[in-house]
């Protein structure tokens, strides 16, 4: 079985890897030459651990390849997968102008294309969606829904970081539709996957993503103020966490429930934004999820605060993605703080080796540059650089440096954000956010 996915950026990799190496031939399908360039040179175009191999191995075994002739993907593949991105609009409202253009594409392809053909939706889309893409497939295509193409809807549950390993491992695997054939055939595109395959209705599936996002969301932020409340209080919050999470059957999952900084990321913050939308496109009143996204922008200013309070003006990173096992920078809340200190007028100064300027490409690339047009300037080669050129060192992954290192370090101020261990905090240079 040959499969298109259109959209080989974070999903869309994923997906080229994993399939080519589940034995199916995939055509990759984009817009950006670098991407498809990155894709036929048997690199992947996002940094995620697992995924390098299994690109490398799909190209090389002519199981992959990335191209941006839409037509020839449809025509040669029995299924296509949407994997484009649905980034926000000012209004908080999904763009679906992406999704919508492969929707076209599709259609137009299908117009000369006799055999049924299976559309897999795993962008992120609200509740309608499916049906829209379906007219827009139809009108195009001349073709008619049910008869000779159907849509489904397959949300994606990968979290950065972890993909591949969520990609085999997935609380379960989710089709929604009305056509148990098709159903069936996409489900078997998911057999060496580990987890159940629930088949739903459209709506569920379309809702699912959104609601499981802010509500992941909804527990960073509402762990960090418990532990705001615990630091008031004198209690220990790591140790008041560990006993809250023992309720497995109440309080669901430890998931996203230690006391660290604020949330980032291409998901939390885009569907928490979305699923505000379309409570308030419903006239539906959410004060809570309303209040989610206060609080995350209150840690960073928290943090913000602790950084001034030193009186040093040579602040040091380490780390800026938006969390450890990614490259991702996008609504990274370490470049939300690095702004506030430069708009004060700090000096900046970061150290991430897993930043690649050269290798950045599509969202990731744009939204950094926007951020911070002058990155170039504020990015050094290795830690001990950043040592010797910062007052206060602000600590964001364990990835990048070790505990043991951290405390070698003497005359400068340790900020942790990421809440380290007893070893740390008994240092005199150590500030915490929740100590």
């Amino acid at each position: 079985m040959t499969i298109s996915v259109f959209g080989i950026g974070y999903v869309g990799c994923v997906s080229l890897g994993c399939l080519a190496a589940d034995g199916y031939d995939v055509i990759g399908v984009d817009t950006n030459s670098a991407k498809i360039d990155l894709i036929n040179s048997g690199i992947p175009t996002v940094l995620e651990k697992g995924i390098d191999e299994k690109i490398n191995y799909g190209v090389s075994e002519k199981k992959i390849i990335a191209t941006d002739d839409f037509k020839y993907a449809v025509r040669n593949s029995e299924i296509s997968v949407i994997c484009v991105g649905t980034p926000l609009d000012r209004d908080g409202a999904l763009n679906l102008s992406h999704v919508f253009t492969v929707a076209k594409q599709i259609g137009a392809a299908l117009k000369s294309k006799k055999e049924f053909h299976i559309v897999s939706v795993r962008s992120s889309v609200p509740p309608g969606t499916i049906s829209q893409i379906g007219n827009i497939i139809a009108a195009e295509s001349k073709r008619i829904s049910g008869k000779d193409f159907s849509v489904l809807a397959n949300p994606e549950f990968l979290r950065e970081g972890n993909a591949v390993n969520d990609y085999y491992n997935p609380p379960y695997t989710l089709i929604g539709g009305n056509d148990k054939m098709a159903m069936s055939k996409l489900a078997e595109i998911y057999s060496s996957v580990n987890g159940e395959v629930i088949f739903s209705d459209i709506k569920n599936a379309e809702l699912i993503k959104f609601v499981n996002n802010s509500f992941h969301a909804l527990k960073v932020s509402f762990t960090n103020e418990a532990a705001n409340i615990c630091s008031k209080l004198g209690i220990d919050a790591n140790e008041f966490m560990e006993l809250f999470v023992k309720d497995t059957k109440l309080n669901i999952s430890s998931e996203y429930m230690k006391p660290g900084f604020a949330y980032g990321g291409s998901c939390l913050p885009k569907d928490l934004s979305a699923l505000k939308n379309i409570a308030s496109s419903n006239k539906v009143t959410a004060p809570i999820i309303d209040s989610i996204s206060i609080s995350n922008e209150s840690i960073i200013n928290k943090a913000f605060e602790l950084i001034i309070n030193t009186g040093k003006k040579d602040i040091g990173f380490i780390g800026i993605t938006f969390k450890d096992g990614t490259d991702d920078v996008r609504n990274s809340p370490y470049v939300s703080l690095a702004k506030k200190l430069l708009d004060k007028r700090y000096s900046v100064k970061i150290f991430d080796s897993r930043i690649n300027l050269e290798n950045l490409t599509g969202a990731n690339k744009e939204y950094l540059f926007k951020e911070l047009p002058v990155i170039s300037d504020y990015l050094l080669h290795s830690y001990r650089e950043l040592l010797s050129e910062s007052e206060v060192i602000i600590v964001n992954s364990y990835e990048l440096v070790k505990k043991s290192e951290l405390m070698k370090i003497k005359n400068k101020i340790i900020v942790d954000l990421i809440f380290a261990d007893e070893s740390l905090k008994s240092k005199e240079n150590y500030i915490g956010l929740y100590a």
